[in-house]
């Protein structure tokens, strides 16, 4: 027998609270996972964060679920070590996956992505790949 990916993710979540730990540090706990069990697990997160008195420490590159599931996030420079901004999340608890579209969730969501793609800027052209496909009419 096999665990799923959710299923690991909350083995992994309970043998980091079994110590009683004061701060757990999770660093993209949720990425691999698809997106109906990634929110199933911010919700099981946001229980346990209720109901145990610790500080989580949220590593992720996914602004709705930094905005979801922090009251405070701290958006990076590229470079390691230098913090761009701190933002108090305004967005009042409890909290749940159907605010994800109300306007101050919106409006931090904003924030921290103009943060990280400022408004102007130019963007990163990702270089586009063309495989050579055997048939010609398959492009």
């Amino acid at each position: 027998h096999q665990l799923s990916g959710g299923m690991k993710q909350r083995v992994a979540i309970a043998r980091a609270l079994a110590n009683q730990p004061r701060v757990l540090f999770m660093d993209e706990p949720f990425g691999a996972l698809d997106a109906q069990t990634r929110c199933q697990m911010q919700e099981y997160l946001l229980e346990i964060w209720k109901s145990v008195d610790i500080t989580v420490v949220f590593i992720t590159h996914d602004l709705d679920e930094a905005v979801f599931l922090s009251d405070r996030i701290l958006v990076l420079d590229p470079n390691p070590g230098r913090v761009r901004e701190f933002i108090e999340v305004p967005v009042p608890r409890p909290r749940d996956q159907s605010q994800l579209f109300e306007p101050p969730f919106m409006a931090t969501r904003k924030h921290v992505d103009d943060l990280i793609h400022p408004p102007g800027a130019q963007k990163k052209e990702t270089p586009a790949v063309r495989l050579a496909a055997p048939d010609p009419d398959i492009v």
